[in-house]
């Protein structure tokens, strides 16, 4: 198979890439580096089967280009990152839609499988636990900044839908649910990388908020896994599928596990969420997926522990100060 991932540079498009590239197929990445990196996929270039173009989603010639070339399309290029959302809401809203839009149209017109990741952001704040995936959305207001990228990505998922609706387009749709490993970079306000460089450097952990909301993190690799395998599964199409572990666990009891992982003497410091990410910003107390029907259509289910996740990640960010 001949596949297309746009962000395909990012956390998880360069996870997905080697996954499918150590399987044999092909991988065309269309990024335009503006949050992925190319070091994330420089050791790929042994692989006779990867292609990078690096250009934007926007640019409808190569659009056109590379989905005619591929046989099903991967479409994870997005904006990333609650700092990124909050610091730049009009870059995040035209980025995400016109994108998805513009790579949706050439995929109908050429009848390509489709595959789109959403995030859990659009069940809003939602206090239906745990979140099903045809639960109500609940969001903040508008003038708060905080629901501009819910809003994006949910309006993605109604257009994506729209084409199945319409002219049977095989899209499938995954909501992803706090995905952390290897590759993750901080610099966009990602809790995990974050904690972990500040305790390698022996710096104080920010916790935002009283850090007793919870959350649930799932290994980039299962996450992978569960992209390859509903891409794989004719049921899938049309469908919208949570993915993402279930085990909670509060943003201040993650910052002692990385303190304990890394044998850092780092101090825990409380941030109020206005100092960190300025007015207009609300959070969530709970976000829990029910993972139910993933499992139900292709057996899917997290294989790696919170514990192996932190370790992974300690040995990816020592590596990168070495």
């Amino acid at each position: 198979m001949h596949y297309l991932i746009t962000g395909g540079a990012g956390f998880i498009g360069s996870h997905l890439t080697e996954r499918l590239l150590r399987a044999d197929h092909r991988v065309t990445i269309l990024d335009n580096l503006s949050t992925g990196r190319y070091e994330n996929i420089a050791g790929m270039e042994k692989y006779p089967g990867l292609r990078f173009i690096k250009d934007s989603v926007l640019h409808t010639e190569v659009v056109e280009m590379v989905v005619r070339e591929c046989d099903q399309v991967f479409h994870l290029a997005s904006a990333v990152g609650v700092k990124l959302i909050m610091e730049r809401p009009v870059q995040t809203i035209e980025s995400i839609f016109q994108g998805t839009d513009a790579v949706l149209n050439v995929a109908a017109r050429y009848r390509k499988r489709f595959l789109l990741t959403s995030t859990s952001e659009v069940y809003g704040k939602s206090e239906d636990i745990p979140f099903r995936e045809d639960g109500d959305r609940l969001e903040g207001p508008t003038h708060k900044h905080r629901w501009a990228y819910a809003a994006a990505k949910a309006l993605d998922e109604f257009l994506a839908l729209a084409h199945w609706k319409e002219s049977r387009l095989p899209v499938v749709v995954v909501r992803l649910f706090n995905t952390v490993g290897p590759r993750q970079s901080g610099q966009y306000g990602m809790v995990l990388p974050n904690f972990v460089t500040s305790a390698l450097a022996g710096r104080e952990l920010l916790v935002h908020g009283d850090g007793t909301q919870q959350r649930c993190f799932c290994h980039v690799k299962d996450v992978v896994t569960a992209l390859a395998g509903l891409m794989e599964s004719p049921q899938a199409a049309g469908e919208v599928f949570n993915v993402g572990s279930t085990f909670e666990i509060t943003i201040r009891q993650l910052a002692e596990l990385v303190v304990r992982r890394t044998q850092s003497s780092s101090p825990i410091r409380l941030v109020p969420y206005q100092q960190a990410y300025g007015s207009g910003f609300e959070d969530m107390k709970r976000r829990v997926p029910s993972t139910k029907k993933i499992h139900s259509l292709i057996g899917w289910q997290p294989c790696l522990s919170l514990e192996q996740i932190v370790d992974d990640v300690i040995v990816d960010k020592r590596n990168s100060l070495d």
